[in-house]
């Protein structure tokens, strides 16, 4: 389905995208747009892979005429910017609003003008049930995506979003920080010990947005589903890996943290759709006229759980010791002796 398409990653020089263009950048597609703000980050990706299917354009999604402009020609949208950081959104808000929900509508907006074939968005388990500005901006991006999907349900676009949980490795993680610290010979600094996360790595964050346009319908919202293990159970495992004899310093949970993250609330759970490694949430497609049956007017009966990371499969540390060493920064750390 890439063969000669053009795709567009907004936030394109984040893990994320770095981890889509390896996926890609040997097949037959025509052209990976790469849009984002900082130019070095740009350079910096240009000269790792010096390929003539890399497209590099600066803009910012907060700008609507940037986006639009970056869109036209596209078949396909990756829409990864966004502030995901969740101390730095708690003190700026407003900042989050601005990435996550205004420049989300700009580029919903840009993929419906410019008849873009399919569009996913990146959201996060910190969406569900939010208690942080993070989580809420992005659970409005979620929304945002579905009124897209539902206002112009008969178009061409197809408006689609993903939505995963930690994903390792990734830049502003844990794990590389705990690295650092490792190398440096300081505390490692854990927030709650019996804290858990669901654990993915940067190529599966890749294969559920691949899924999700091989089988997105309108307004779907797609899940992978992953083990998960605790916050202690990663630093323990990372101390084994090098050897490390850093003491463990524990600091609290931050600002807007949970304890647990959530990847589908019960109502959710109760009519998603189960497709072996992950769940398909399907739109719901009715109109504001409550008194006309629809087929899609499915009852909730009974208690159903939620999908989060306190119920899902637990790690072990032999098992997290197992999972951490297939990682590239790992890997690369310990044969180089620092971070890539």
């Amino acid at each position: 389905m890439y063969k000669e398409k053009t795709i567009l990653i907004t936030g394109g020089t984040g893990s994320f995208g770095h981890t889509v263009v390896d996926s890609f950048i040997k097949t037959d597609i025509k052209e990976i747009r790469i849009f984002s703000r900082d130019e070095k980050k740009q350079d910096d990706m240009r000269k790792k892979y010096a390929n003539d299917k890399l497209k590099f354009i600066i803009g910012d999604v907060r700008d609507s005429q940037s986006i639009s402009d970056a869109t036209k020609g596209t078949d396909y949208i990756f829409h990864a910017a966004a502030l995901k950081q969740v101390p730095s959104c708690e003190f700026y808000p407003l900042e989050a609003v601005k990435t996550n929900i205004l420049g989300a509508e700009n580029v919903l907006q840009a993929a419906l003008q410019n008849n873009v074939e399919k569009i996913v968005v990146l959201s996060t388990d910190k969406a569900v049930l939010p208690i942080n500005a993070m989580g809420i901006s992005k659970a409005m991006m979620e929304k945002l995506t579905v009124g897209k999907a539902r206002a112009y349900n008969s178009g061409k676009t197809i408006f689609c979003a993903t939505r995963y949980g930690n994903v390792m490795g990734s830049r502003g993680s844990v794990i590389p920080l705990f690295i650092e610290q490792i190398m440096s010979g300081v505390d490692i600094t854990i927030t709650e010990p019996e804290m858990t996360r669901f654990m993915m790595s940067l190529p599966q964050s890749v294969d559920l947005v691949k899924f999700a346009f091989e089988h997105a319908n309108n307004g779907d919202i797609f899940v992978h589903k992953a083990p998960a293990t605790t916050v202690l159970n990663v630093a323990l495992a990372l101390k084994s890996i090098f050897s490390a004899t850093n003491e463990i310093k524990i600091i609290g949970a931050r600002h807007g943290e949970k304890k647990y993250e959530t990847l589908c609330n019960g109502e959710e759970m109760s009519k998603a759709e189960d497709m072996g490694g992950f769940y398909r949430i399907p739109m719901d497609s009715r109109d504001l006229n409550y008194n006309v049956e629809s087929k899609d007017n499915k009852q909730v009966s009974g208690i159903v759980t939620e999908y989060n990371s306190d119920n899902t499969k637990q790690l072990d540390l032999d098992e997290t010791i197992e999972l951490l060493m297939t990682l590239d920064v790992v890997k690369y750390s310990l044969k180089e002796g620092r971070l890539p």
